[in-house]
């Protein structure tokens, strides 16, 4: 196990109604928020007034901000600063999923800042302060709600970009598992390959020994698998939402870090990918991580064998590795088939025709490699996007 530092100070506040909650939790950082959000779904759910209401209740005012997208723009961001500069905004409050947080984060990380956001995507600027962060979930997917993680989109040359720091750990997070009764089956699929994909890329590590955090991860992985397909079938299922909701704050809150070394090379992949293409992340998750997996099996064909034993129940596991090791790769593929995604480029309507583009962006020209479990750089990614037509 290696050495490592865990800290995670994201107080989150979960179960059914919580989100009343969120004017008395803000009152302590805050007397104006900006809350921050995508489409309409908040508004016509009820949330967004639920919300304005329990923060007015609390004494705290509001300014607001939608029109947040998948891959959420730079172009927002900059309007959001404006925003909160203008109305001495004290804490900045995310409505909906992955993409809502992350946009609030680096909201939270220009305001104070004297130069362009960018820098800090773009490795120019270290963070030295942000305004205060919260959330209240409605999209089981990134981890966003818990994490150091936030991942932008410049409308410029189309980059998308990712961003950690201590200082933009949200305050406090409101998880109400209600709140994704409402979602659509496809929105709930790409959230599942966003949890299962971010537990994998810790578990694909050269660290050793790491059995805890394996067996934490596996058994992680279990619940999703159990209750994917129970709130695909029954949307208002509470307890499948409850596990699944929290399954996705685990698989990226950085415990699972805790002692080890995780790869990362897929999430850069499909960051190539979906920037190019306006995919949702989840979806090119599915389609990528398993073409990553085809591309890296040999580096270590036990760890490929033990997941397959352990998570999909592949039968002598240990007799023939590459054997087992493959079959577990099918039964990712025809688990995520099965949630109704598409695990091919073809199954998305995408061709080869960017896959230079991609690859150069990816890796600087030729001049950077990602991935820690193995190694990827311009022609291992050309090779991987192959894999994944």
């Amino acid at each position: 196990m290696d050495d490592f530092v865990f800290r995670n100070p994201t107080k989150i506040i979960f179960g059914r109604g919580a989100e009343a909650q969120v004017g008395a939790e803000a009152k302590a950082f805050a007397s104006k928020v900006l809350i921050h959000y995508g489409g309409g779904s908040v508004k016509k759910s009820g949330l967004f007034d639920r919300v304005v209401a329990s923060l007015k209740s609390a004494g705290v005012a509001c300014v607001e901000l939608g029109g947040v997208a998948p891959n959420p723009r730079l172009a927002l961001v900059h309007e959001g600063i404006a925003l909160c500069r203008k109305e001495k905004v004290g804490l900045v409050l995310a409505l909906g999923g992955g993409s809502a947080i992350d946009s609030s984060k680096a909201i939270a990380m220009g305001v104070p800042y004297a130069g362009e956001v960018w820098d800090f995507f773009a490795g120019k600027a270290e963070l030295k302060e942000a305004l205060p962060v919260a959330t209240i979930l409605t999209i089981p997917a990134a981890g966003s709600e818990a994490s150091t993680a936030s991942v932008i989109t410049n409308e410029e040359g189309m980059l998308k970009r990712g961003f950690n720091s201590e200082l933009i750990y949200p305050r406090f997070s409101i998880l109400n598992p209600e709140l994704a009764f409402t979602l659509p089956k496809e929105q709930a699929a790409n959230g599942v390959a966003d949890i299962m994909s971010h537990l994998m890329e810790r578990y694909f590590t050269n660290s050793r020994p790491v059995e805890l955090t394996d067996r934490l991860i596996e058994a992680t992985l279990r619940t999703v698998i159990d209750c994917a397909p129970r709130v695909l079938a029954k949307s208002d299922d509470y307890d499948a939402w409850a596990e699944l909701m929290w399954s996705g704050t685990i698989a990226h809150n950085n415990l699972l870090n805790a002692g080890r070394v995780g790869d990362w090379g897929s999430h850069d992949l499909e960051h190539e990918l979906s920037a190019a293409y306006d995919i949702a992340h989840g979806a090119g998750l599915a389609v990528v991580f398993p073409a990553w997996m085809k591309f890296a099996y040999k580096h270590d064909l036990a760890r490929f064998a033990q997941i397959a034993s352990r998570v999909w129940g592949v039968d002598n596991a240990f007799m023939d590795l590459e054997r087992a090791a493959l079959t577990g790769i099918e039964r990712l593929e025809g688990f995520w088939q099965y949630l109704g995604l598409k695990v091919r480029l073809s199954g998305l309507g995408i061709g080869a025709e960017r896959f230079g583009e991609m690859a150069d962006k990816l890796s600087s020209g030729g001049t950077r490699q990602v991935g820690n479990f193995v190694k990827v750089g311009k022609a291992e990614a050309l090779a991987i996007y192959a894999l994944a037509l």
